[in-house]
């Protein structure tokens, strides 16, 4: 199967660079999936499981929202966060949500009501993500 070079990086740095085979990105109208010699276009993305081939081996990394650059010869991925569901600590994530859950019960303005609102969504999305990795 064909390669193509992949690129994925978190505001915190740079995550993963190297050839992939197949890739799925989450948007907002559910998966976008890019091989080789794809044409170019952008794609905005949303929190959930970015999915790579490589050698044959599939990956999955939870992802934040961001942006895919798709072009035939590679792809450029930024995204806000990205980790492995492996990775995920679930205590962390379960304190998360509690934080957030009670921030939305206390007054306060809207930009920080839709904050709130994005990190109940995000340790939402990671507690399902470790729960479904786990072995």
């Amino acid at each position: 199967m064909n390669k193509f070079i992949l690129n994925i990086t978190a505001s915190s740095g740079e995550f993963y660079q190297g050839y992939c085979e197949d890739l799925t990105l989450p948007t907002g109208d559910g998966v976008y999936g890019v091989q080789a010699g794809h044409s170019p276009v952008l794609v905005a993305l949303h929190m959930g499981m970015l999915h790579f081939v490589v050698d044959g081996e599939s990956r999955d990394i939870l992802v934040g929202d961001g942006i895919a650059e798709v072009t035939p010869a590679y792809v450029m991925v930024l995204v806000d966060s990205a980790e492995r569901p492996e990775d995920i600590d679930k205590n962390r994530a379960e304190a998360a949500r509690i934080r957030a859950e009670e921030r939305l019960q206390h007054k306060q303005s809207m930009h920080e009501y839709y904050q709130s609102k994005i990190a109940l969504s995000r340790a939402m999305q990671r507690l399902q993500t470790s729960a479904k990795y786990r072995r």
